[in-house]
């Protein structure tokens, strides 16, 4: 409307510099993308292939009297408090059934449907109703609680319709979506929005890389689809933010792109099969990108390789940043996990990494990652004390001295876990902005391993000399966690 009101604007003033007098007539407005006119026969097509997904759940009984929410000093209150007491005091220990809606697609006409692992987790019965009134039993093939995807099975009296997933990479930020589902169990409902934002990470899981739009969710679309303009799946609506509970125009979809390969394990095996490299990685900051000499922040920082995985074997090492993988690149750290797990198991890649300033091509083999599997903290038998105050050196704000068995006693470090021992860092820092503290080990100064406090000055005169600010220093704690932080000289 701001254009149009500027081009009428000059129209004006340019007619009446002329001195000639202009009719009012219809000015066409600027030619501008739109939106579809209608998705009526878009709609029409899909509907059928959508199923709302009915669930029922024995639980423990309880009186389930919810308290009210009353304001403080109300007359109210003490009536209320102790009502709710004696409710508390005789509680109804019998078994109910507690009911859920969500929503779900067909993406085989032999029964297959997919929805949202949190739709049917812990169901003891699943009904997947279809918009021709058609109600089937459904059993689950597999979850995952990461993707927070599930693949149910029906059995059919004849094949249904099927939808198909399209390609989510391909989707910009403005495209047009559909989403379709069973909001507040109200059946089959149709809204239209656009893509707001892609690969937003909202802290559910690791593997986080929503699509973000205003179509318009609300409870009882989870497991529903998203569909671009195509008709073709593009994303798994699976949440909402929401004060109120109903949309705000900011729900968030699993990407297709993500989906698929889970999909497909799923319903083959029953879980998924996710690669393993075998590496602690964290984000690289402007000051770790600038200490190590990056350029700009990029990538994913190796704090640790676990011994004998699939990493070691490559021969990546700490310090190392991963900025490509498979051939895809390593835009910031949380692409990393996303691209190894999606990598086939067994099967040889290609990884990138920049080392002390230089891109180093490696080859690795994904093993299968362990949803289970813990790094074990190495057991430390108690040596005698040592009487002996060792020497200690203050640099970096930090006051260093070299391991002994005593001060590995003091501050419970593990024996795996070597270097020299911080003993108190000085307020306000660098180090203490970076979170160190008496107990950390300085593993590695300037991506140089350390051993002595003789170790630990070298690398630090050398990159004064050369000008820098900054110096790059692996810190672990007691039980062996790495972490990269960037140091200011001078301190």
């Amino acid at each position: 409307m701001a254009m149009m009101k500027t081009v009428i604007r000059r129209l004006g003033l340019a007619a009446a510099a002329a001195g000639v007098l202009v009719l009012a007539a219809p000015i066409a407005p600027p030619a501008l993308a739109r939106g579809p006119d209608s998705v009526a026969d878009l709609a029409e097509g899909l509907i059928d292939s959508v199923v709302n997904i009915s669930t029922s759940q024995t639980v423990a009984g309880s009186r389930g009297v919810p308290l009210p929410e009353v304001p403080d000093g109300s007359p109210f209150q003490e009536f209320f408090d102790d009502f709710f007491n004696r409710q508390q005091q005789q509680p109804d220990s019998t078994p109910r059934k507690v009911q859920s809606l969500g929503s779900g697609f067909v993406i085989d006409a032999s029964g297959i449907i997919i929805t949202n692992n949190h739709v049917i987790e812990g169901a003891d019965e699943i009904t997947a109703n279809f918009n021709d009134g058609t109600k089937l039993k459904a059993t689950v093939l597999g979850h995952d609680s990461k993707t927070d995807l599930a693949v149910l099975k029906v059995e059919p009296a004849k094949p249904l319709k099927a939808l198909k997933f399209g390609d989510s990479e391909k989707l910009r930020v403005g495209d047009w979506v559909m989403a379709i589902g069973n909001p507040f169990g109200l059946g089959g409902t149709v809204t239209v929005g656009i893509v707001s934002a892609r690969n937003r990470d909202i802290n559910s899981g690791p593997y986080d890389n929503f699509i973000q739009t205003d179509a318009a969710i609300n409870r009882g679309n989870s497991g529903g689809p998203l569909f671009n303009m195509d008709g073709e799946v593009i994303g798994i609506n699976t949440a909402i933010i929401s004060p109120s509970g109903g949309s705000i125009g900011i729900g968030f979809a699993v990407p297709s792109s993500s989906a698929i390969n889970v999909v497909a394990q799923l319903r083959e095996f029953g879980e998924t099969r996710r690669g393993w490299l075998g590496v602690r990685i964290q984000q690289v900051t402007d000051e770790i990108a600038e200490s190590l000499g990056l350029g700009q922040a990029r990538g994913a920082l190796v704090a640790g390789v676990t011994e004998d995985g699939p990493a070691a074997a490559a021969g990546i090492q700490p310090g190392d940043v991963i900025v490509s993988f498979a051939g895809r690149p390593v835009v910031q750290m949380r692409d990393l996990p996303r691209l190894v797990a999606d990598a086939e198991i067994g099967k040889a890649v290609e990884v990138v990494v920049v080392r002390k300033g230089a891109e180093v091509t490696l080859k690795t083999t994904p093993g299968r990652l362990e949803e289970n599997d813990e790094a074990a903290a190495a057991a430390s038998s108690t040596p005698p004390a040592e009487p002996a105050k060792p020497a200690d050196l203050k640099v970096l704000g930090m006051t260093l001295v070299d391991m002994t068995p005593a001060l590995r006693t003091q501050y419970g470090i593990a024996q795996a876990v070597n270097g020299v021992v911080v003993t108190a860092v000085e307020p306000g820092s660098s180090a203490a902005d970076n979170g160190i503290e008496a107990g950390n080990v300085i593993v590695e100064v300037a991506q140089e391993t350390v051993g002595t406090l003789e170790d630990v000055q070298k690398p630090i005169e050398a990159r004064q000399k050369e000008g820098g600010k900054l110096v790059p220093v692996l810190v672990a704690n007691k039980d062996g966690d790495f972490r990269y932080v960037a140091l200011r000289l001078g301190n």
